[in-house]
């Protein structure tokens, strides 16, 4: 499958539709996962997730294999989920009816899994940015307070915060 997903790249940074929709069905549960967690939000995952693919297609001539193109595709997918979440939480500051849009997710995930999962979409934006790029996505302090435009202390107030309530929330389940 790797080699597949090579030719189908080295295809597509000619222009190959075709071979860039192998890459499509090969990474958009990825990418998806990604957005849904930092976005809480069924359609602005949708559209985040669309967003990456994009930008992919642009920017796809210019990968040159440095890193895997796992690796490569992961931070273009966390830093426009990011993009969106800022824009998401510009918007809330602006617009007084702050409604968050809870449909179940559609990661397939069971038992304690999803109910780790749900529990993550309850958490306040920020916090929930935070613990999902330190926890599930092995990101340090300083690189998430650069990426969310916060100090690095708040971001690790964010992610203590963030866990506190977790703890109280799974154990009442």
């Amino acid at each position: 499958m790797a080699t597949e997903i090579a030719a189908a790249i080295a295809a597509a940074q000619q222009g190959d539709k075709q071979a860039f929709y192998l890459i499509y069905q090969q990474f958009i549960g990825r990418v998806y996962a990604i957005c849904w967690r930092l976005l809480a939000n069924k359609q602005q995952a949708e559209d985040a997730s669309q967003e990456v693919f994009i930008k992919l297609w642009q920017q796809l001539p210019a990968f040159r294999g440095d890193s895997s193109f796992a690796t490569w595709l992961h931070s273009v997918a966390t830093r426009t989920a990011i993009d969106c979440w800022r824009q998401q939480k510009n918007l809330r500051l602006t617009d007084s009816s702050d409604q968050l849009d809870m449909p179940e997710p559609t990661i397939h995930c069971t038992g304690d899994t999803a109910t780790l999962e749900q529990a993550i979409l309850r958490l306040p934006a920020q916090a929930r940015a935070v613990f999902v790029l330190f926890a599930l996505e092995g990101y340090q302090h300083q690189e998430i307070a650069s990426l969310l435009g916060i100090a690095e202390g708040s971001s690790k107030a964010q992610y203590h915060r963030a866990r506190q309530l977790l703890r109280e929330w799974l154990a009442d389940e």
